[in-house]
């Protein structure tokens, strides 16, 4: 389980694609792998990935996953190059302050960044996102954006905005989210389950 509030950015280093999946290897401040271990889980914007192998240098730190088809499939990994920057938040522990929200890191879709209007001491971006899963982002929501914990803004028949602080645009890549981009979506699972609840006793009640 993850908070959705991202410890840093971390760089791709190397990928390598061997048939039906690919081998992620990241570069980090050597702190933020203090005390790993193989087989650890760490939410890569926002998608829970199991360490395979990790070296540690004096000022970074290598550590490498393997992405499966599935994963590749459903989140932007798949979309990954040499160079780009990644959220990285390593898994919640017991003690720790739960700052955003609960995270799985089951990532559920992605959607299509479409706006970005950028102020003064702020950014508003929107996000066009497929029907079956706009029903679970409501305003004033949680949701997970690339494993950030945020507040939903307005909600529209084909997407909603999200409204970031300065903060956010400098711990997270958000800040050098560009127009036709492709973000990972985690709707809040309270939500969902809110959602589907009621859902399905309206329809059986329609039935009565």
């Amino acid at each position: 389980m993850f908070t959705g509030i991202i410890q840093t950015k971390a760089a791709v280093n190397t990928i390598i694609d061997k048939g039906e999946f690919r081998q992620l290897e990241l570069r980090v401040a050597s702190e933020f792998l203090q005390g790993i271990a193989t087989g650890a889980s760490i939410a890569i914007n926002g998608c829970c990935l199991t360490v395979v192998s990790f070296e540690h240098g004096p000022e970074h730190a290598l550590v490498r996953f393997d992405v499966i088809d599935e994963t590749l499939r459903l989140t932007n990994i798949g979309l990954l190059e040499q160079g780009d920057l990644v959220n990285f938040e390593r898994s919640l522990t017991f003690g720790s302050e739960l700052g955003g929200h609960i995270v799985s890191g089951h990532i559920h879709t992605t959607a299509t960044l479409l706006e970005r209007v950028d102020g003064d001491n702020n950014c508003r971006i929107f996000l066009a996102l497929e029907p079956q899963w706009l029903e679970y982002i409501l305003p004033k929501g949680f949701v997970a954006i690339d494993g950030a914990s945020l507040t939903v803004g307005e909600v529209t028949e084909t997407g909603f905005w999200l409204h970031l602080i300065p903060e956010t645009l400098a711990l997270t890549i958000l800040g050098n989210a560009k127009v036709g981009q492709k973000i990972n979506i985690e709707a809040d699972q309270q939500t969902m389950a809110i959602v589907t609840t009621v859902k399905r006793v309206l329809a059986q009640q329609n039935r009565e």
